[in-house]
């Protein structure tokens, strides 16, 4: 089983990380950028447990994210 989590910062949470990908696109050119969140992507790999996805839900809200600041979803994949 595998679980792919992405994390990002909530949209009233200033990016500056994204402002300066953001600006550095419009330098090179890219003027139909709008905006730019710069988040985090973590794959997991697990083995078959009970209630898998509530223990992976558990891993994002003690450890892997900051609830102040960012938000996150999940997906699970076979494999």
């Amino acid at each position: 089983m595998r679980a792919r989590i992405y994390i990002s910062p909530k949209e009233s949470i200033l990016d500056p990380q994204g402002k300066a990908v953001m600006g550095a696109l419009k330098n090179l050119g890219f003027a139909e950028v709008q905006d730019v969140r710069v988040g985090k992507y973590i794959q997991i790999e697990l083995g078959e447990g009970i209630e898998i996805e509530a223990r992976v839900k558990r891993m994002c809200e003690e450890l892997l994210h900051n609830p102040l600041i960012e938000s996150y979803r999940f997906e699970m994949e076979e494999g």
